[in-house]
């Protein structure tokens, strides 16, 4: 156990969506340190995404995103993106996480949000915040108002072809940048690890084509020639590339060799800022390059382009000077501070047999080198070629370009064995040049000296050797002559190292190569390196280009004294992105290189390979699969003016100590494609319902057009389909996720307010709309927008081809087969846990339900399986938004309670700049415009608006907005005020109710009086109202505007005063609500006074026996009371009744009668508790009949062992009694769960029992699903019935008879029971009305308590200090007033840690040279705030209890009255400018 001194004042929250926002801010307002964990780029979770929220069709974003912003700058929260909890170790109180944090590959410190790097990304990939219904760049931000408002890079590995390549150049992004057109961009990138582009876009073997995965589709891209196609631009001086060079270093490097290794050596060098002098022993550069590839391969002109961009960049090329001959190694040694030895391989290898020194055999190193430097030579009419490599293929080529008319390749191996690129070997076919395979040269036949022929002998294939090619193997007797006039032996070439003594200390290798460090390219010699085929042997030009590459750095390391091989060496055969599937990867034909005709070619040196032209280039290029998703261009990195870029960025491991964790990972959507019945992913018009809210959003991929996929085009017709992905064991879901029915239905009306034409029709099994006012949505859907609901599920979708219409084929309910055309189809996929569930609860040390959501307490739904760590949202099961914030906060107080004795201990508390002084300054007004994504911007015309705006008066800055509550707009703001010397800020955008806090509280971060800001709604009161009407509504967004500036001039400064605050709270009510709450409060140290009017504490609760899932709820109910007795924080009164509160918040003071007389008490908070009743029924001969009980009384029955539930041998039930009827048109919550309780348990007493449920729709949501299929799998009978009608009862003797209309039958079903249940609904308690005028907080139209926002803030009321839970909120089962207690408490507590709070600024003041005393005022004020002052004769405002309402100000006849903010003169001024 830890002591509280031990423990630490912080809380781990996982998971960024509503609930993990929400517990967190809970938390950090409470005083704690708060580390929210999040393993994407940004937080919001999956309600960023949801254009509108039921029931009240609130903008998703615009409640969200204050909130966002909220927690994105609270000082105790630390917002941890791009991490994975690994482990969790030690117990509650002091826990030790080690996390991973994977590359963001973009630095939050310097990143400000421009969206620079994402303008000039060339890689598009699908959009997952739009669910792939548009693109998005791989440099991105998921969505405008995110937060953080960094942007990130999205990687999956390194691409196969960047690591396949020698070089290791950004084969992806010089791809990426030609498809899009950025050939220049390309060309630098490029030459960024190759200074010879136009050589390899060539000679290059390219072995990352061998890599790329388009190959696993058809053909892999044309990539060598692509980078031939933008080398080729180099050609022309106006758009070569040369590289900027740094200031001299004025140090001095020798290079020996101008092949490609030293010449790309001597590039990167120079551009460092080194003197560099190359030495070349032949008369021209470029070593094998320009003596050993035909011109046909490799023209002069192209190689002498590329060695000049090196000249150019300084570097000195000393031709037909040999080291060793004509300057010694010592000397350069002596005479430079480094040296690179890069000489290749200059030397044939021999075939060593007899006849070799012939007349007529010429070795293909010196043949080619000879014709290349411009000599004649012709070698016969018949000339055999012995090799299979590149240099092999070239002299062949050559021979027959020099006048020989047979020539031939004797290979000893088979053609899948030649060394030699396809390209080569093919293109050497073409043109007429025969291959003999399988045979090898024994000696060389001769007359008078000279070569007549060469024995050969017969060879088969064996092992493999070495090099993982099978080994030939000769077969004795096979010998045979081959006549030619000329032989040319290609196997091989190898170095000449003479010119380096012995004494320079230089490690040479039996194979005569230079021994090198392999990342390095350092020789045992300090201050000299080695690199290309003088240390591997003949090898490929990329690669000697890669060893001049690695060694200039190592040289420039070297030169500097630092380690050069530090942070070097990698792996490149580990995290590579080659796992992608794409079998389903349509197929494109690779573009076809044009190459001059055989018959045009074979006799001269003419290029035979003609290059691309730009269109081809292009659509090869737009070929690539970007399967590393970032294609490492780096034009990004370019673009960031804060240098935020780090494509180095690298996986970290992190440890962090909290006191508590809270799991709140959210939930994975379904994969609709598993119903592949429904043909989601197949047919392009059926979508999933998130893919259907993009489409909905105005941010969304068309802008909130409803329109079909395939072809853009407004549908008419709509089907939803439900339970896709619930409900199903065929999937292996059988829950219900909660929300479908939801959102099926408010999916269905916007689209009909988008799209006025349009028909939705709802497939369903059951209609579960069992939150707060949601049967009031649904019979809003049906009545007033004509929404039709067919209780069905269509088996199949078939697409018609012509049209892409869809046909559905669905069973009614009386078993008629219908076939129905559909223009589109939203599948309602369902809420399954997070793909991270089962590693994330191993790290957590907590346990999975067999669903794999979090297994929880009974007794507390937010608790799992180990001891400090809490669960929220739908990690613990499917749930809906409401629920979700109150098990956030619920989660949150039962983590403050452990550490509540360590509040305070780790958090910073802000502080606001000064405020500016603005004496002798005038109005000076800054306007800013929200575009709104399109909600303002798409029929606003919002850029004249701003310029309209400059023209007003005293108005000095205007600007438009994307989204003006986003945090990089935030930041902008408070720049602008500054920079601009602003006096007074005017914000057009939506409303005030939800985002007016949010720019007060920008303009104070600023230093500008939180009050000194006005509010323009053009949306709600504008561009919403008037979308058809774009000209009225952009002249009408500019009176309202205007109006606002001329408010504003009047505005002034305004300090709110503080209030203390008192640490009780005064609960109403005992039950199960209150008395959590109570104990929550006990546990974080506060005091609280139940008021309870029943003589004990227990409400409702000590009504049951037991709960669905098995909780002994009597034995529960005890360990809590128990604990209420205990605590001396908690105080009960029972038999009590409130008289009187009086106060507001953080000083409150009530006085109540208890059967001992009147007590009063002080307490800062509120808590309202009152429960609710069971109704009071007459239907069904409740009350007539002893065999008619309600559930309640049947549970009692049978927990109590009764006869009369014992012996009944049939039970029926009959649900929705007194609920879901005009009268009350909501559904009770708990009446299908109790229901299923009571079957199951008298199916468990007697399963022979005949059990039956008369119901209108079955309710059993989220994971209690499971119980209504396994009563259906104890044969329990369900029979459904419709409103108008209703089952009838009739007394017959001792037994009751029934008589239902059944709707799948298509008959009345009539049936005798022994016993009738009933599953009465709840009603309000009658008491809340009189409460809430003494609180001041109103009830809804069914009597419940009305929350301040039904999704946000479901425990809070719109007055400050007043929370509730229970049923005084609405009808819910025990679990969920549990949490919502919680929930409760954890809100209170955001004010009860404090010790002041800041009262309301915008408060009334009296003239009292006007006022006449007539106390109008006092007795109209809601909040008791003012009062007549009989010694003065005039009201007085006390400006704590005031909350700027305006009634004293509207009602005063005297006009005495006036209200700060809203003044005459600021409200007449704004009339003015109406017109």
């Amino acid at each position: 156990m830890i002591n509280d001194n031990e423990k630490i004042g912080a809380v781990m929250v996982v998971g960024s969506g509503i609930a993990g926002i929400q517990a967190s801010l809970d938390l950090a307002n409470s005083g704690l340190k708060v580390y929210l964990v999040e393993k994407d780029i940004s937080i919001g979770g999956v309600m960023a995404q949801l254009d509108k929220t039921f029931p009240t069709n609130d903008c998703s974003a615009c409640i969200l995103s204050p909130k966002l912003v909220e927690v994105g700058r609270h000082p105790n929260v630390e917002i941890l993106t791009r991490r994975t909890v690994n482990a969790v170790e030690g117990e509650a109180g002091k826990f030790k996480v080690r996390m991973t944090k994977a590359p963001r590959f973009i630095d939050l410190n310097k990143c400000t949000g421009c969206g620079d790097c994402a303008k000039v990304c060339p890689i598009n990939v699908p959009s997952d915040f739009n669910e792939n219904l548009s693109e998005r760049q791989a440099t991105y931000r998921k969505f405008p108002q995110a937060i953080p408002s960094g942007y990130a890079i999205d990687k999956l590995g390194t691409s196969p072809c960047k690591a396949a390549c020698p070089t290791h150049i950004s084969v992806q992004g010089y791809v990426a940048l030609i498809a899009a057109g950025k050939y220049k961009e390309a060309l630098k990138l490029i030459k960024k690890d190759n200074p010879f582009p136009i050589v390899c876009g060539r000679v290059c073997n390219h072995p990352c084509e061998t890599a790329c995965m388009r190959g696993k589709v058809e053909e892999p891209i044309d990539i060598m020639h692509l980078k031939r196609f933008v080398a080729d631009l180099d050609l022309k001086d106006e758009t070569r590339f040369i590289p900027e060079k740094k200031e001299s270093k004025g140090k001095k490097i020798a290079v020996v060799g101008a092949g490609p290794a030293g010449l790309t050596c001597a590039y990167y060098l120079a551009a460092e800022g080194y003197d560099v002098e190359v030495f070349e022993s032949l008369p021209v550069a470029g070593g094998w390059l320009a003596v050993g590839i035909p011109e046909y391969r490799l023209p002069k002109d192209v190689l002498r382009a590329e060695i000049k961009v090196i000249e150019d960049l300084g570097v000195k090329i000393h031709l037909n000077t040999a080291v060793g001959k004509d300057i010694p190694f010592a000397k350069l040694q002596s005479d430079f501070d480094a040296v690179f030895i890069g000489c290749g391989t200059v030397n044939s290898s021999k075939l060593n047999i007899p006849g070799e020194d012939l007349q007529g055999v010429i070795h293909g190193v010196d043949y080619l080198k000879r014709v290349n430097l411009g000599e004649k030579v012709f070698l016969g009419d018949k000339v055999a070629v012995v090799g299979g490599g590149n240099v092999a293929m070239d002299a062949v080529r050559t021979a027959i370009r020099t006048g020989s008319k047979d020539v031939f390749i004797l290979y000893r191996r088979s053609r899948a064995e030649m060394p030699a690129s396809p390209e080569e070997i093919e293109e050497a076919l073409e043109e007429g040049i025969k291959m003999e395979f399988l045979v090898a040269p024994k000696r060389v036949v001769g007359e008078n000296g000279k070569v007549t022929g060469v024995e050969c002998t017969r060879m088969e294939l064996g092992e493999p050797d070495a090099s993982g090619r099978r080994r030939p193997v000769e077969i004795k007797g096979s010998e045979f002559i081959v006549p030619c006039d000329a032989l040319i032996p290609a196997i091989g070439q190898e170095a000449d190292l003479d010119f380096v003594p012995k004494e320079s200390g230089i490690s040479i290798n039996k194979w005569k190569n230079f021994e090198v460090d392999p990342v390095t390219f350092a020789t045992t010699t300090p201050g000299v390196f080695a690199g290309g085929d003088v240390v591997t042997g003949p090898a490929t030009v990329v690669k000697a280009v890669y060893a001049g590459k690695e060694a200039a750095v190592s040289i420039d390391r070297y030169l500097r004294g630092e380690d050069v091989a530090a942070g070097r060496a990698k792996d490149w055969t580990k995290g590579l992105a080659d796992k992608a599937d794409v079998s389903k990867v349509a197929k494109v034909p690779r573009r076809k290189y044009p190459h001059m005709k055989p018959e045009d070619r074979r006799t001269n040196f003419q290029e035979v390979g003609i290059g691309f032209t730009e269109e081809e280039a292009v659509a090869e290029a737009k070929r690539c699969l970007a399967c590393g998703i970032c294609s490492e261009c780096y034009q990004c990195v370019e673009a960031c003016i804060a240098g935020a870029i780090n494509h180095d960025d690298t996986f970290e491991e992190e440890t962090i100590e909290v006191g508590a964790v809270i799991a709140a990972p959210g939930f994975e959507v379904f994969d609709a494609r598993l119903r592949g019945e429904y043909g989601f992913g197949i047919y392009q018009n059926v979508v999933t319902s998130i893919q259907f809210e993009r489409i909905l959003s105005a941010s969304g991929p068309y802008f909130g057009h409803v329109q079909r996929i395939s072809d853009g085009r407004e549908p008419k017709k709509i089907a939803f389909i439900q339970c896709v992905g619930s409900r199903d064991t065929s999937c292996g879901n059988s829950w219900c996720s909660s929300v479908c029915c939801m959102y099926a239905t408010k999916e269905a009306i916007i689209g009909k307010e988008h799209a006025k034409e349009l028909e939705p029709t709802i497939f369903f099994m059951d209609i579960r709309a069992h939150g707060k006012d949601f049967d009031r949505f649904v019979n809003r859907a049906k009545d007033e927008y004509g929404i039709r609901y067919i209780r069905s599920m269509p088996s199949t979708i078939k697409e018609l081809q012509q049209s892409k219409n869809l046909l559905l084929k669905y069973v009614q309910e009386d078993g008629s087969l219908i076939e129905e055309e559909f223009d589109m189809v939203v599948l309602s996929v369902g809420l399954c846990p997070p793909p991270e569930a089962a590693a994330l609860a191993q790290a957590l040390g907590i346990e999975l339900e067999e669903h794999g959501f979090c297994k929880t307490a009974l007794e507390n739904p937010v608790e799992t399986t180990r001891n400090g760590v809490f669960v929220c949202g739908a990690f613990g099961g499917p749930k809906d938004i409401p629920e979700t914030v109150m098990e956030a906060s619920g989660a949150a107080a039962c983590a403050a309670g452990i550490l509540a004795a360590r509040r305070g201990t780790m958090i910073t508390e802000e502080e606001l700049p000064l405020e500016s002084d603005l004496r002798g300054l005038g109005p000076r007004t800054g306007v800013f415009v929200c575009h709104c994504g399109i909600n303002i911007g798409g029929v606003v015309n919002v850029p004249e608006v701003v310029e309209y705006c400059k023209t007003l008066p005293n108005v000095v800055f205007a600007t438009d907005n994307l989204f003006t509550c986003s945090q990089d707009t935030a930041v902008k703001m408070g720049e602008v005020i500054k920079e601009q010397n602003l006096t007074r800020v005017v914000v057009a955008s939506c409303s005030p109710r939800t985002h007016e806090g949010l720019f007060q509280e920008n303009c104070e971060k600023a230093g500008l009086n939180r009050y000194l800001f006005e509010m323009a709604n053009i949306r709600d009161q504008n561009s919403w109202v008037h979308m058809h009407e774009p000209e009225e509504a952009t002249e009408k967004a500019k009176d309202l505007v205007r109006m606002a500036v001329a408010k504003a001039q009047f505005l002034k400064p305004l300090k709110p005063g503080q209030l203390t605050v008192n640490h009780a709270t005064l609960i109403i009510g005992g039950g199960l609500a209150g008395i959590t709450a109570a104990l929550s409060l006990a546990d974080q140290g506060y005091e609280s006074y139940i008021v309870e009017k029943e003589p004990v504490l227990g409400g409702n609760y000590r009504k049951l026996y037991y709960t669905l899932e098995g909780l002994d709820t009597r034995k529960h109910l005890k360990s809590l009371l128990d604990r209420v007795q205990a605590s001396k924080l908690i105080h009960a009164y029972t038999g009590a009744t409130i008289k009187k509160i009086e106060g507001f918040i953080g000083n409150y003071k009530t006085t109540i009668t208890t059967r001992d007389g009147e007590e009063q008490f002080e307490h800062g908070v509120v808590i309202v508790a009152t429960g609710g009743y069971e109704l009071e029924t007459k239907e069904y001969l409740y009350g007539q009949s002893s065999q008619v009980v309600t559930q309640r009384e049947l549970e009692k029955l049978i927990a109590e062992k009764e006869d009369k539930a014992l012996k009944a041998r049939s039970v029926t039930m009959i649900q929705c009694v007194g609920s879901r009827i005009p009268e009350r048109p909501y559904c009770s919550r708990y009446c299908c769960s109790e229901a299923m309780k009571n079957a199951l348990k008298l199916k468990e007493l007697d399963p022979t029992r005949e059990v039956t449920i008369v119901y209108r729709d079955i309710r059993t949501f989220g994971l209690k699903e499971d119980y209504y299929k396994k009563a259906r799998e104890l044969n329990v009978r369900f029979i459904r019935y419709d409103e108008d009608r209703k089952p009838e009862v009739i007394q017959q003797g001792d037994q009751l008879s029934l008589r239902v209309f059944d709707p799948v039958m298509n008959a009345p079903v009539e049936f005798k029971t022994d016993l009738l249940a009933l599953s009465v609904g709840t009603v309000p308690n009658p008491e809340n009305e009189e409460i809430g005028k003494m609180l001041k907080v109103p009830t809804n139209q069914d009597g419940f308590f009305l929350e301040a926002h039904v999704k946000l803030r479901p425990v809070d009321f719109a007055t400050d200090g007043v929370f509730m839970c229970g049923m005084a909120h609405a009808p819910k089962l025990s679990e969920d007033a549990i949490v919502q207690a919680n929930a409760a408490v954890s809100r209170a507590s955001t004010i009860l840690t404090k010790d002041f709070i800041e009262a309301e600024g915008k408060t009334a003041y009296v003239n009292k040279e006007r006022c006449a005393a007539c106390g109008l005022c006092e007795q109209n004020c809601p909040f008791g705030a003012i009062s007549v002052n009989v010694v003065e004769a005039c009201a007085e405002v006390n400006t704590v209890l005031c909350k700027g309402c305006g009634v004293c100000t509207a009602s005063c006849r005297m006009n005495a009255v006036d209200l700060n903010g809203f003044t005459n003169e600021e409200e007449l001024e704004q009339i003015y400018n109406i017109f």
